[in-house]
């Protein structure tokens, strides 16, 4: 399906395997761009089911998450499926939970550092789940991340980007943020986290607030590589 509408993608059109989004500035834009999308399908004889399509809509489900105009949030019943989730008891429940989790690591705030004590009963590969009161505190607090979850804002690249740094003794958490809206207020666009290596935990605290901002230049190189404004990082290091 990419290979079919190459020429649409990036400019009009997202593709999943079969799943097709046809997005659009305004509803005078989209009605061409749908037409353009059916007649190329056409042309290369390929047929959709009815029932499985909708059209001219304002908000949509998408692989997991509801966008609209604005913003883009957890489609509520993943939300859902996750604070229903019971405790894992084996090393497969636990690897499914987190499988489950990390689809929406951006939309969870220090990530890596709330999912580390779960992650660490995954280390050297058990053949079982030792569980224990830091997997019971984490596992109940990202649970509570889930439903407590902001909606993350689109990029706008005509406004300014805030990238907000914070490191801790066992990884680092970052926030790309817009001030959006009328009147202007702090949006999240995407929050990005990751656990510190052995050497890295080693560095002392002005080298690991600098390394959480050059892993966040790196993670959103796109947005901030050659942005319109000059963008704002925030660290609450003094000596950087």
């Amino acid at each position: 399906m990419h290979e079919v509408l190459l020429e649409f993608l990036q400019k009009s059109v997202l593709v999943y395997i079969n799943d097709i989004l046809i997005y659009s500035q305004s509803m005078a834009e989209h009605r061409p761009h749908v037409a353009e999308v059916l007649q190329c399908l056409r042309n290369y004889q390929l047929f959709l089911k009815a029932e499985k399509c909708v059209f001219h809509q304002s908000s949509i489900q998408f692989l997991g998450y509801v966008i609209d105009h604005s913003d883009i949030r957890m489609d509520e019943k993943k939300v859902a499926a996750v604070r229903n989730w019971p405790i894992p008891t084996t090393v497969k429940d636990l690897q499914r939970f987190l499988g489950f989790a990390n689809f929406y690591w951006q939309f969870i705030q220090d990530y890596s550092s709330i999912t580390s004590p779960l992650t660490s009963l995954l280390r050297n590969k058990p053949k079982s789940l030792t569980w224990n009161p830091a997997a019971t505190q984490a596992f109940d607090k990202l649970k509570t991340a889930f439903t407590t979850a902001p909606l993350l804002v689109h990029p706008n690249p005509e406004l300014p980007f805030i990238v907000e740094v914070d490191a801790s003794t066992t990884g680092v958490g970052v926030v790309l943020s817009q001030q959006q809206g009328n009147p202007r207020k702090l949006h999240p666009c995407a929050f990005f986290s990751q656990k510190l290596s052995p050497a890295e935990v080693n560095y002392d605290i002005g080298n690991q607030e600098l390394l959480t901002i050059k892993l966040a230049l790196e993670e959103w190189r796109h947005w901030l590589e050659g942005a319109k404004h000059p963008f704002i990082v925030l660290t609450d290091h003094k000596n950087l």
